[in-house]
């Protein structure tokens, strides 16, 4: 077999891909980029002649024709929690399929943080963005408004015109476990939040909603720590919350990793869940229900998310127009043992 001339760089075009697949340098770009409208025979020869010639794509010379690159920049807080591994996971599974590379930025919950790493982003041309939530500096919000990069924002939604988002009510979904609480006859239910980002702040709003509407709102019901949300801390607060007088008969959990260190350090200690005291969690997250008792919580819905979000993208990438501009996936309150 005769393989294509290569240019003085030694490296395979799309120029050479279109030639063996007997097709335009247009067509064979399109085909790779899993747009609809190439024909399924075209798409199959484009990709026999990638695998039989070794063409790897350029990215930076991608960019530089099409304007933007083959590249998706997402931006959350941390990789730590499943919350967001879910998320990428699946963000990655739709965009991968449709011939775009995410990369990724890390926050770690800092809004200057993020606006150094769109900047970065802005400088590769992405072909888009995806962000969480919609609490940004006012620089993030200006280079979002002047890129013209299609962006989606992820975990929450807004009805701003112009805006793209894939969520759910953070609020709602901390009032409804509070309902669910509520009705199981609890009175002094205790909310407890670490990270205290703005998703945990909706989630204490949505906690405060429902306690003031039966007239059971204190202060002292409230906790906080603003270290990273984990099994320790949740051990370490659980022996706060318990030692104060009149004593909880519910804690809320803003996050299961912590509701889940709490009922560890029950087992330990003697505490009887539910008995002594209920403990619910927030995001059902890996191990929830194998804990003992099981937890109580809220699935959120982080792979549909992650999902919806990238399909959005992907739409808005190709010059159309959404369905929706925000998407609301819901949640569910999962009843178990604990609570």
């Amino acid at each position: 077999m005769n393989l294509p001339r290569r240019r003085s760089t030694g490296r395979i075009t799309l120029s050479d891909v279109a030639a063996a697949a007997g097709v335009s340098p247009i067509t064979a770009s399109r085909a790779l980029r899993g747009e609809r409208g190439v024909a399924q025979e075209l798409r199959e020869r484009v990709q026999a002649a990638v695998q039989r010639l070794g063409y790897v794509p350029d990215p930076a010379a991608r960019a530089l024709a099409s304007q933007h690159g083959s590249h998706v920049g997402v931006l959350i807080p941390m990789l730590s929690n499943a919350l967001f591994v879910d998320l990428i996971e699946a963000l990655q599974r739709v965009l991968r399929a449709a011939g775009y590379q995410p990369l990724i930025g890390l926050t770690h919950y800092d809004k200057s943080e993020e606006e150094h790493l769109l900047r970065e982003q802005l400088m590769h041309r992405p072909a888009g963005l995806v962000v969480t939530g919609f609490d940004h500096s006012a620089g993030t919000r200006a280079l979002m408004a002047q890129g013209a990069v299609p962006c989606v924002h992820v975990m929450e939604t807004s009805d701003q015109p112009g805006v793209w988002s894939v969520g759910f009510s953070q609020r709602e979904a901390a009032a409804a476990l509070t309902r669910h609480l509520l009705a199981r006859g609890h009175r002094r239910i205790a909310f407890v939040a670490a990270q205290l980002d703005p998703r945990t702040l909706q989630r204490l709003d949505g906690w405060r909603d429902e306690m003031q509407r039966h007239g059971l709102a204190d202060p002292r019901l409230e906790w906080s720590n603003p270290a990273p949300s984990s099994l320790a801390l949740g051990a370490q607060m659980l022996a706060q919350v318990m030692a104060q007088q009149p004593r909880v008969d519910a804690i809320f959990f803003c996050n299961d990793d912590l509701a889940q260190g709490a009922l560890l350090a029950a087992l330990r200690t003697g505490i009887r869940v539910p008995q002594d005291v209920a403990i619910a969690g927030f995001n059902d997250l890996p191990g929830s229900d194998q804990m003992v008792p099981a937890l109580t919580t809220v699935r959120t819905p982080r792979e549909r998310i992650g999902e919806a979000a990238a399909q959005m993208l992907l739409t808005l990438m190709r010059h159309g127009t959404p369905a929706q501009a925000a998407v609301d996936l819901g949640f569910e309150v999962v009843v178990r043992e604990s609570a």
